[in-house]
């Protein structure tokens, strides 16, 4: 069996600023969102995402912060990330390092404190 690729819930206050913030600084595209429910669709290339809302948590109780990987192709790319999410005033946690566990990485966080861990596993592959 080959599992899918997973789609983290991400936690918001405000759903439409949220959607808004991954949207026109992260460069992520709305696919759908359902306003009744509290929770919208969004991806940019493979990458898919839930936000939701606080009526559509009640049921769950899931909460911020929170944190989730992308895992990028090389470490250019998370290079790339970093410059593109920069330039849009993204809030950057931490710049691009080489990590003693074989990872190049940056953290940024979404408008609820919830992380992003952008990394590439140089372990695997070529460090650059």
């Amino acid at each position: 069996m080959t599992l899918p690729s997973a789609v983290p819930e991400i936690p918001t206050s405000d759903l439409p600023s949220s959607i808004a913030h991954y949207v026109n600084v992260l460069g992520f595209n709305l696919d759908w969102n359902d306003v009744d429910s509290g929770i919208a669709g969004i991806s940019r290339g493979n990458c898919r995402l839930f936000l939701t809302g606080i009526s559509f948590r009640q049921t769950y109780r899931n909460a911020s912060p929170m944190l989730f990987w992308l895992n990028l192709e090389s470490g250019a790319e998370v290079d790339e990330l970093f410059e593109e999410w920069n330039a849009a005033q993204a809030k950057i946690v931490a710049a691009p390092q080489d990590k003693p566990w074989n990872l190049r990485e940056f953290v940024a966080a979404d408008l609820d404190g919830n992380l992003i861990r952008v990394f590439y596993d140089f372990g695997t592959g070529e460090l650059l």
